[in-house]
C-alpha cells in the first residue's frame, strides 16, 4: 500500500517518490505513535477527566 508523500522543497503532495515539479526526494509524513508511557501523558489524562467531570 502506498502512502502519501510531501515534497520538502515545494511542499506539495504526491504518491511518487520523487516530485513531479522540482525532481526533489519525497518524504513520508506519518504522524508520530501514539503512548500513553509519554511525557505529558499524565496531563493529557487529565485533561480528559476533568472534560467528562463537565
Amino acid at each position: 500500500m502506498k502512502r502519501i508523500l510531501k515534497c520538502p522543497k515545494c511542499d506539495s503532495y504526491t504518491m511518487e517518490e520523487e516530485c513531479s515539479e522540482c525532481k526533489v526526494k519525497t518524504l513520508a509524513i506519518i504522524p508520530a505513535k501514539y503512548s500513553p508511557d509519554d511525557r505529558m501523558g499524565k496531563y493529557r489524562r487529565m485533561g480528559k477527566k476533568e472534560e467528562k467531570k463537565d
